[in-house]
């Protein structure tokens, strides 16, 4: 389908209104996808900002060796074609040509796995942390808890009337900027997967197994992910809200978190089905 100038014009005008909007709103809906964005979220964590390096690197990388080999493919057909070149060559070994493309190959592969596992190595070492989070999920919500400050717990469970659409909660998960976030997590029932793109963090919730990753999040604001393990048939309505605020907003929200969450034994969503029963 064709679009006009006029249209691209007022697509281009609604999309800049939306982003002042969000700028200007009350909550800051940081490293959200874009209409028409085909690169990485922004990112928000040195992990991810090495992803993205990572990604790029590659991306550049094999657009060289496919310009390359179309080029290669270009001089073969034009050079070598029977109408150009009608005796051909009996040529059977090169040793040049030999020893190229095995060792280039070796130093590109060499050059690929140096940073490749030194981005693994910084996935998978959890630094000293400054806060735990445990996030279990469950058909088809999280629960929350901070064993770090007083143990309390709580569900967050997908708000209709919150944006953005499918991703908005009644409670988020809040962590304080420019710290060590371990996240601890696990199933309560089938296998979830806890991913936030904008943290570069994405891990298996299994059932009878603790698994651990870690973020640091370097910019206030919101920011989304979802379930990334097929769990259910509610699997695309369990989202992931992290709010990240700074120390103090944190201390004040942990000693509002202690009241509204610790003292009622049934303050979860679970615990209030049980009771029901």
């Amino acid at each position: 389908m064709k679009m006009s100038s006029g249209q691209m014009g007022w697509r281009l005008l609604g999309l800049a209104v939306a982003s002042m909007a969000l700028v200007s709103g009350g909550t800051s809906f940081a490293a959200q996808p874009q209409p028409w964005e085909v690169t990485l979220q922004p990112a928000a964590s040195p992990v991810m900002e090495n992803i993205v390096w990572f990604h790029n690197f590659l991306f550049v990388l094999i657009t060289l060796i496919t310009l390359f080999v179309l080029a290669l493919l270009v001089v073969v057909v034009v050079k070598f074609n029977a109408k150009a070149n009608p005796v051909p060559s009996k040529t059977t070994h090169n040793t040049l040509i030999e020893v190229a493309w095995t060792l280039i190959p070796v130093l590109i592969l060499v050059g690929i796995a140096v940073p490749s596992f030194r981005l693994l190595f910084q996935q998978l070492d959890v630094p000293k942390a400054d806060l735990t989070v445990k996030a279990t999920g469950k058909q088809w919500y999280w629960s929350y808890s901070y064993p770090d400050n007083g143990k309390f717990e709580f569900d967050s469970l997908l708000a209709q009337d919150k944006q953005p659409r499918l991703l908005g909660v009644d409670n988020e998960m809040v962590v304080p900027v420019n710290k060590v976030i371990r996240v601890q997590t696990t199933g309560a029932d089938v296998i979830h997967a806890f991913a936030v793109p904008a943290f570069g963090i994405k891990i298996d919730s299994i059932p009878g197994r603790l698994n651990e990753t870690w973020f640091k999040a370097t910019k206030v604001g919101m920011y989304y992910g979802q379930c990334s393990e097929l769990c259910g048939k509610d699997h695309a309505f369990m989202p992931i809200a992290v709010r990240v605020v700074n120390d103090q907003e944190f201390a004040a929200w942990v000693e509002t978190a202690k009241k509204k969450y610790a003292t009622n034994p049934a303050n979860t969503f679970a615990a209030a089905g049980q009771a029901a029963q």
